[in-house]
């Protein structure tokens, strides 16, 4: 009997050490499993979560939507502020290279992002979110009748461009030059919102600009389409900076720029996807 009993002590306490070795090694596996998602950041591995101040350098043409998507960012991460810097691209690009602070930089063309890049300002490849095409802005009613890229060349029509240092501008002439057509403008504007408010304000007859910019003007002018703006279609390119003072909100914002939501405002705005 004292034998029986002494052989079924030794067997309760190797399935008892064989239990613990086995909780042991699950517990191990399920550390380890824990590591490789929090290193990989993969789902439900905790990421820092957006926070603070956000500056966005970024082109005219984009205000009306990226003022939109700004309110949205700030709503969705409670805690954050995104501030802006609309203008012409080149203008907005030479301040980056001068070293004023920023964390994303959105340009209106890829030209004008190499300002940028090539002074290796950028962290990481600039995306295209965004495509955009030239229109004819009119006064309301467009009382001159004009009906594509030649009419701008009627004698007496006070007509304005952007400067051809800016995207917009750049295009213009690309359109004007695919028309074989010579302008010579009352004025050459630093960036579309300027010359779309020459028109605005009845101090010119027409400018050419973006189908988006006419879009956020209403009715204040008139739009007219033109065919050759399909040879001058603009890319637009947005990237992280390289000396961001808030790098991990400002991926993060990128993010809303290029996800559906955000695709969704630029599209109602009057972009067309890249």
């Amino acid at each position: 009997m004292k034998t029986r009993s002494v052989r079924r002590t030794r067997r309760i306490l190797q399935l008892a050490g064989a239990g613990a070795a086995a909780l042991m090694a699950l517990s191990a596996c399920s550390s380890s499993s824990d590591s490789k998602d929090s290193a990989s950041g993969a789902p439900g591995s905790a990421s820092p979560k957006p926070t603070g101040d956000v500056t966005v350098f970024a082109a005219a043409s984009l205000k009306e939507s990226f003022t939109t998507l700004g309110k949205e960012f700030e709503k969705e991460h409670p805690g954050t502020k995104v501030s802006f810097n609309f203008g012409g691209s080149d203008t907005l690009a030479a301040s980056i290279t001068g070293g004023a602070p920023a964390d994303v930089f959105a340009a209106a063309s890829p030209k004008t992002m190499a300002i940028v890049t090539d002074k290796k300002d950028a962290s990481g490849t600039p995306a295209t979110f965004v495509r955009n095409q030239l229109e004819i802005a009119t006064l309301p009613g467009n009382p001159d009748k004009v009906s594509s890229l030649k009419d701008l060349t009627k004698s007496g029509l006070k007509v304005v461009l952007c400067d051809k240092t800016v995207p917009c501008g750049a295009a213009a002439q690309k359109a004007l030059d695919a028309a074989g057509l010579k302008l010579t403008p009352v004025s050459y504007e630093q960036d579309v919102k300027s010359a779309l408010n020459k028109v605005e304000l009845k101090e010119a007859d027409a400018a050419v600009v973006y189908k988006t910019d006419v879009r956020s003007a209403g009715g204040k002018v008139e739009g007219v389409e033109f065919p050759e703006s399909a040879k001058a279609m603009n890319d637009y390119p947005i990237v992280l900076l390289k000396n961001a003072p808030n790098a991990s909100a400002a991926k993060a914002f990128i993010a809303l720029v290029r996800s559906a939501e955000g695709q969704k405002v630029l599209g109602e705005a009057g972009f067309l996807k890249p």
